[in-house]
């Protein structure tokens, strides 16, 4: 099959995924709903005509095996996940499943490995609060605590995967052994604008970025807004809009670091009355660990200095803090040769997105193809990608299995 004929066989089944849909008609399937049952026998079916030996592991992940020259050989692991946020895009994640899919459908010949591809069930956490369960659940580094955690009908993780016909205390059979596997590479659409800035369909991922997300609780004195003189003000909203621009100062000053606040609160919230407690979040993100380490700890200092100037009590909490995930460069330096072997110039860049790749580096190798998609739009219904750029994504994923050679990441 062609590659423009296999990006439109791509394209067609990222339409009949995104119609397993709980909230017609916007996309949103959440983690072992019955969109989830029927999107895992969809893609199950697709692995099938592909030649590939299916299964269900205990998280709900949908997976799929066609060995090697001889049976019984370690793998290489393809995949990313089938859950959607609510009101999602057609795309995001979806079109890892599919297009590894497609590529082993393309396969004309035994390669010195296994290949096997796996829709994972939940990389989003949008049902019960904690992201990337299936793909933890793979790498052996599921938190068991998480099973007792509640969706908002009151519903247990251990009771939905019940209900979904599985058994929760079979989870550690769904962990892989570091030997069985060979790497781990995930095609995803890059959910950013760089790819489309430097006109290439597709590129090379160097790490998928560390986060550090915090909660700022600032207590100042609230007032009368026309009694009190400006020089006598202890205004917790001031002093936050200028910890906000402390932020954004920091992370502009360094390439590859990332800033935001995205959550602000006031109180109490009149309009003639000075703020006397004020709220916010801020989420940290950078490629290397280091880096973001260096940002945080300047951050916490310029909050340190800005309340003390302004004379309001500050309180910083830590929220959650993930490491960063390097892919491996043997399989970056494949994936660039793929990339050039069609005539496109190989572009490395940091993924500022979580993906199912962060938890299976905590097993195995990984690496991760970006997608162009239009806008850098993403979780959102106009995600949007073209038929050309699926299929490089398609050929690149393609040609690097094809050439792949296992010695190399020794």
């Amino acid at each position: 099959m062609s590659t423009a004929a296999a990006a439109g066989r791509i394209m067609q089944r990222l339409e009949q995924l995104a119609a397993l849909t709980q909230d017609a008609p916007r996309l949103t399937r959440v983690f072992l709903s019955p969109e989830h049952r029927a999107a895992n026998g969809l893609v199950a079916g697709w692995m099938r005509e592909a030649g590939m030996h299916t299964s269900i592991d205990a998280l709900g992940n949908v997976c799929g095996r066609r060995e090697g020259d001889r049976p019984g050989l370690p793998a290489v692991l393809l995949g990313s996940h089938l859950d959607t946020v609510r009101d999602a895009g057609r795309y995001d994640g979806m079109l890892g499943v599919v297009t590894a899919i497609e590529c082993v459908q393309a396969l004309h010949r035994p390669l010195p490995f296994a290949v096997e591809v796996i829709g994972f069930g939940d990389e989003e956490g949008v049902r019960f609060g904690s992201t990337l369960l299936g793909s933890r659940a793979v790498a052996g580094t599921l938190d068991p605590a998480v099973f007792t955690a509640r969706d908002a009908q009151g519903i247990t993780l251990a009771q939905a995967l019940e209900d979904f016909g599985l058994d929760p205390a079979r989870w550690p059979a769904a962990a892989r052994r570091r030997d069985e596997l060979l790497a781990y590479i995930e095609l995803h659409i890059e959910q950013g604008p760089v790819l489309e800035r430097e006109a290439v369909p597709v590129g090379c991922v160097t790490s998928i970025n560390g986060a550090t997300r915090l909660s700022v609780q600032l207590l100042g004195t609230a007032g009368h807004a026309g009694t009190v003189p400006m020089d006598s003000r202890h205004d917790a909203l001031a002093a936050a809009a200028e910890m906000v621009l402390a932020v954004e100062t920091r992370c502009r000053a360094e390439p590859l670091l990332v800033g935001t606040v995205g959550r602000l609160e006031v109180l109490p919230g009149a309009v003639n009355v000075i703020p006397g407690e004020c709220g916010f979040t801020i989420d940290l993100r950078a490629p290397a660990d280091a880096q973001r380490i260096r940002a945080v700890a300047d951050v916490r200092v310029a909050l340190d200095h800005i309340a003390a100037r302004r004379g309001v009590s500050l309180a910083v909490k830590v929220l959650h803090e993930s490491r960063a995930a390097p892919c491996a460069p043997w399989l970056m330096e494949r994936i660039e040769a793929a990339i050039a072997a069609q005539g496109i110039t190989p572009l490395r860049l940091p993924s500022g997105a979580g993906h199912d790749a962060m938890a299976l580096a905590a097993l195995v190798d990984v690496g991760m193809i970006f997608v162009r998609c239009t806008g850098g739009i993403s979780h959102n219904p106009a995600e949007s990608i073209s038929v050309t750029d699926a299929g490089a994504g398609f050929e690149t994923l393609r040609r690097l299995l094809a050439d792949l050679d296992p010695a190399a990441r020794y």
